[in-house]
Protein backbone atom coordinates (compact mmCIF):
# COMPACT_ATOMS: atom_id res chain seq x y z
CA UNK A 1 0.00 0.00 0.00
CA UNK A 2 2.18 2.59 -0.96
CA UNK A 3 -0.18 4.76 -3.80
CA UNK A 4 -3.02 6.73 -1.78
CA UNK A 5 -3.89 8.32 -4.90
CA UNK A 6 -4.85 5.66 -6.18
CA UNK A 7 -9.40 5.66 -5.97
CA UNK A 8 -9.20 1.80 -4.89
CA UNK A 9 -6.43 2.11 -2.32
CA UNK A 10 -7.82 5.17 -1.14
CA UNK A 11 -11.24 3.15 -0.16
CA UNK A 12 -9.66 0.20 1.22
CA UNK A 13 -7.17 2.43 3.40
CA UNK A 14 -10.17 4.39 4.60
CA UNK A 15 -11.51 1.07 5.52
CA UNK A 16 -8.66 -0.26 7.00
CA UNK A 17 -8.70 3.12 9.04
CA UNK A 18 -12.21 2.60 10.18
CA UNK A 19 -11.81 -0.74 11.18
CA UNK A 20 -8.25 -0.34 13.10
CA UNK A 21 -10.05 2.71 14.78
CA UNK A 22 -13.15 1.15 15.35
CA UNK A 23 -14.68 4.46 14.03
CA UNK A 24 -18.19 5.05 14.24
CA UNK A 25 -18.48 7.86 11.73
CA UNK A 26 -16.04 7.10 8.70
CA UNK A 27 -13.11 8.96 8.03
CA UNK A 28 -13.81 12.57 6.00
CA UNK A 29 -12.17 14.30 3.16
CA UNK A 30 -11.17 17.90 2.69
CA UNK A 31 -9.54 19.59 -0.45
CA UNK A 32 -9.16 23.21 -1.31
CA UNK A 33 -9.71 23.68 -5.09
CA UNK A 34 -9.14 26.84 -7.23
CA UNK A 35 -12.69 26.40 -8.17
CA UNK A 36 -15.81 23.97 -7.70
CA UNK A 37 -14.99 20.36 -9.80
CA UNK A 38 -17.83 20.36 -12.34
CA UNK A 39 -18.35 16.75 -11.60
CA UNK A 40 -19.37 17.04 -8.01
CA UNK A 41 -22.93 18.57 -7.24
CA UNK A 42 -22.94 21.78 -4.97
CA UNK A 43 -23.82 21.95 -1.67
CA UNK A 44 -27.20 23.54 -2.78
CA UNK A 45 -29.22 24.12 0.77
CA UNK A 46 -30.84 27.37 1.06
CA UNK A 47 -28.65 30.44 2.34
CA UNK A 48 -29.84 31.53 5.65
CA UNK A 49 -30.96 35.35 6.07
CA UNK A 50 -28.23 37.96 7.02
CA UNK A 51 -27.04 38.82 10.24
CA UNK A 52 -27.34 42.56 11.34
CA UNK A 53 -23.35 42.63 10.26
CA UNK A 54 -23.99 41.00 6.87
CA UNK A 55 -23.13 37.81 7.56
CA UNK A 56 -25.02 34.65 6.09
CA UNK A 57 -24.09 30.95 4.52
CA UNK A 58 -25.52 27.71 3.87
CA UNK A 59 -25.01 26.08 7.22
CA UNK A 60 -24.23 27.49 10.77
CA UNK A 61 -20.43 27.38 10.66
CA UNK A 62 -17.65 25.84 8.47
CA UNK A 63 -17.76 22.47 10.99
CA UNK A 64 -21.02 21.61 10.18
CA UNK A 65 -19.79 20.43 6.80
CA UNK A 66 -17.65 18.07 8.45
CA UNK A 67 -21.01 16.44 9.84
CA UNK A 68 -22.79 16.98 6.54
CA UNK A 69 -19.73 15.14 4.74
CA UNK A 70 -20.18 11.72 6.30
CA UNK A 71 -23.25 11.24 3.73
CA UNK A 72 -22.17 12.25 0.49
CA UNK A 73 -19.45 14.12 -1.21
CA UNK A 74 -20.18 17.83 -2.49
CA UNK A 75 -18.68 21.02 -3.48
CA UNK A 76 -19.13 24.13 -1.29
CA UNK A 77 -18.21 28.13 -2.38
CA UNK A 78 -16.49 30.54 -0.30
CA UNK A 79 -20.13 32.15 0.62
CA UNK A 80 -21.49 28.98 1.79
CA UNK A 81 -19.11 29.32 4.96
CA UNK A 82 -19.97 33.10 5.60
CA UNK A 83 -21.79 32.47 8.95
CA UNK A 84 -18.66 31.59 11.06
CA UNK A 85 -15.84 34.40 11.05
CA UNK A 86 -13.73 32.15 12.70
CA UNK A 87 -13.89 29.56 10.17
CA UNK A 88 -13.76 31.89 7.37
CA UNK A 89 -10.93 32.84 8.45
CA UNK A 90 -8.77 29.47 9.54
CA UNK A 91 -9.95 28.39 6.30
CA UNK A 92 -8.44 31.01 3.96
CA UNK A 93 -11.94 32.40 3.27
CA UNK A 94 -11.03 35.75 4.90
CA UNK A 95 -8.50 38.08 6.05
CA UNK A 96 -8.48 38.52 10.14
CA UNK A 97 -8.74 42.31 9.07
CA UNK A 98 -11.82 41.20 7.46
CA UNK A 99 -13.89 39.43 10.13
CA UNK A 100 -12.26 41.42 12.94
CA UNK A 101 -15.58 43.74 13.36
CA UNK A 102 -18.24 41.43 12.43
CA UNK A 103 -20.79 40.27 15.20
CA UNK A 104 -19.76 37.01 16.31
CA UNK A 105 -15.69 37.96 16.52
CA UNK A 106 -17.18 40.47 18.94
CA UNK A 107 -19.20 38.34 20.94
CA UNK A 108 -16.30 35.84 21.54
CA UNK A 109 -13.60 38.46 22.70
CA UNK A 110 -16.62 40.00 24.87
CA UNK A 111 -17.88 37.24 26.57
CA UNK A 112 -13.57 36.37 27.52
CA UNK A 113 -13.95 33.16 25.49
CA UNK A 114 -10.83 34.48 23.84
CA UNK A 115 -8.56 37.30 23.59
CA UNK A 116 -7.56 39.75 20.81
CA UNK A 117 -4.04 37.97 20.70
CA UNK A 118 -5.49 34.17 21.22
CA UNK A 119 -7.15 35.37 17.61
CA UNK A 120 -4.75 36.95 16.20
CA UNK A 121 -2.53 33.39 16.34
CA UNK A 122 -4.70 31.42 15.27
CA UNK A 123 -3.46 29.34 12.70
CA UNK A 124 -4.97 29.91 8.71
CA UNK A 125 -5.19 28.72 5.29
CA UNK A 126 -2.60 30.13 3.52
CA UNK A 127 -4.14 30.29 -0.29
CA UNK A 128 -8.01 31.11 -0.43
CA UNK A 129 -9.90 28.56 -2.63
CA UNK A 130 -12.03 29.12 -4.83
CA UNK A 131 -14.16 25.99 -3.43
CA UNK A 132 -14.08 23.82 -0.50
CA UNK A 133 -14.91 19.46 -1.31
CA UNK A 134 -15.86 17.62 1.64
CA UNK A 135 -17.17 13.51 1.60
CA UNK A 136 -16.29 10.56 2.81
CA UNK A 137 -12.52 9.11 2.34
CA UNK A 138 -13.40 6.24 1.02
CA UNK A 139 -15.29 8.07 -2.00
CA UNK A 140 -12.43 11.01 -2.41
CA UNK A 141 -12.58 12.12 -6.25
CA UNK A 142 -8.89 12.65 -5.36
CA UNK A 143 -6.03 12.30 -2.83
CA UNK A 144 -7.45 14.91 -0.55
CA UNK A 145 -5.78 17.77 1.32
CA UNK A 146 -6.94 16.75 4.56
CA UNK A 147 -8.41 13.88 6.14
CA UNK A 148 -10.57 14.40 9.23
CA UNK A 149 -11.88 11.85 11.95
CA UNK A 150 -14.30 12.07 14.23
CA UNK A 151 -13.00 10.09 17.70
CA UNK A 152 -13.87 9.21 21.16
CA UNK A 153 -10.93 9.20 24.27
CA UNK A 154 -9.70 5.69 23.39
CA UNK A 155 -8.97 6.16 19.70
CA UNK A 156 -7.94 9.18 20.39
CA UNK A 157 -5.11 7.21 22.55
CA UNK A 158 -4.80 4.80 20.05
CA UNK A 159 -3.29 7.81 17.82
CA UNK A 160 -1.65 9.23 20.24
CA UNK A 161 0.81 6.51 20.71
CA UNK A 162 1.08 5.79 16.83
CA UNK A 163 1.87 9.06 16.11
CA UNK A 164 4.09 10.48 19.12
CA UNK A 165 4.66 13.76 17.11
CA UNK A 166 0.43 14.60 17.34
CA UNK A 167 -0.55 17.80 18.42
CA UNK A 168 -3.24 18.22 20.94
CA UNK A 169 -5.30 21.61 20.75
CA UNK A 170 -7.55 23.42 22.00
CA UNK A 171 -10.35 26.09 20.57
CA UNK A 172 -11.37 27.18 18.01
CA UNK A 173 -11.65 23.44 16.92
CA UNK A 174 -11.44 24.21 12.83
CA UNK A 175 -7.96 25.30 13.46
CA UNK A 176 -6.20 21.89 13.18
CA UNK A 177 -7.87 21.72 9.30
CA UNK A 178 -5.35 24.44 8.67
CA UNK A 179 -2.41 22.74 10.59
CA UNK A 180 -2.68 19.76 8.62
CA UNK A 181 -2.87 21.86 5.17
CA UNK A 182 0.11 24.29 5.82
CA UNK A 183 1.88 22.34 8.13
CA UNK A 184 1.56 18.96 7.34
CA UNK A 185 0.77 18.43 11.05
CA UNK A 186 -1.48 15.42 12.11
CA UNK A 187 -3.58 17.38 15.56
CA UNK A 188 -6.49 16.59 17.17
CA UNK A 189 -8.53 19.26 18.75
CA UNK A 190 -10.96 18.42 22.31
CA UNK A 191 -13.16 20.81 20.60
CA UNK A 192 -14.69 24.15 21.50
CA UNK A 193 -18.12 25.15 22.70
CA UNK A 194 -18.75 27.16 19.54
CA UNK A 195 -18.29 24.44 17.27
CA UNK A 196 -20.37 21.85 19.76
CA UNK A 197 -23.29 24.39 19.90
CA UNK A 198 -23.20 24.15 15.99
CA UNK A 199 -22.30 20.99 14.86
CA UNK A 200 -24.54 18.74 17.46
CA UNK A 201 -21.23 16.66 18.15
CA UNK A 202 -21.52 14.31 20.97
CA UNK A 203 -19.47 15.52 24.34
CA UNK A 204 -17.61 12.64 24.06
CA UNK A 205 -16.30 13.60 20.59
CA UNK A 206 -13.50 15.00 19.50
CA UNK A 207 -11.88 15.51 15.89
CA UNK A 208 -8.24 14.70 14.46
CA UNK A 209 -7.21 15.93 10.92
CA UNK A 210 -3.88 15.07 9.05
CA UNK A 211 -2.94 15.40 6.03
CA UNK A 212 -4.10 13.53 3.19
CA UNK A 213 -0.88 12.62 1.75
CA UNK A 214 0.08 10.71 4.85
CA UNK A 215 -2.48 8.70 4.53
CA UNK A 216 -0.89 5.40 3.80
CA UNK A 217 1.47 6.05 6.77
CA UNK A 218 -0.92 6.97 9.57
CA UNK A 219 -3.29 3.71 8.60
CA UNK A 220 0.24 1.47 8.70
CA UNK A 221 1.12 2.89 12.10
CA UNK A 222 -2.59 2.96 13.94
CA UNK A 223 -2.99 -0.89 12.80
CA UNK A 224 0.67 -2.03 14.08
CA UNK A 225 -0.62 0.46 17.60
CA UNK A 226 -4.40 -0.79 17.85
CA UNK A 227 -2.41 -4.87 17.86
CA UNK A 228 -0.69 -3.89 19.85
CA UNK A 229 -2.96 -2.06 22.46
CA UNK A 230 -5.27 -5.47 21.74
CA UNK A 231 -2.14 -7.50 22.93
CA UNK A 232 -2.30 -5.83 26.48
CA UNK A 233 -5.75 -5.23 26.81
CA UNK A 234 -6.50 -8.93 26.50
CA UNK A 235 -3.32 -9.74 29.02
CA UNK A 236 -4.92 -7.04 31.02
CA UNK A 237 -8.51 -8.45 31.08
CA UNK A 238 -7.15 -11.78 32.01
CA UNK A 239 -5.22 -10.58 34.66
CA UNK A 240 -8.30 -9.04 36.59
CA UNK A 241 -10.18 -12.74 36.77
CA UNK A 242 -8.05 -12.64 39.88
CA UNK A 243 -10.45 -10.08 41.93
CA UNK A 244 -13.50 -10.61 43.07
Amino acid sequence: MTDPADPALRRRLAEALTKALHLAVAPIAISFEAEPPPALPAFDEPMSDPAPDGRRGRVPAGCVFWVRAAEHTFATAPEDHGNCSVGRYTHGLASMEEIAGNDDVAALLESGWVDAEAVSAIPSVSKSPGSIVYGPLAEAPRQPDVVLLRVNGRQLMVLSDALPALRIEGKPQCHIVALAQEHGEAAASVGCALSRARTGMRPDEMTFAFPGSRLAEVVDAVERTSAVDSVVAKYAAEDARRFP
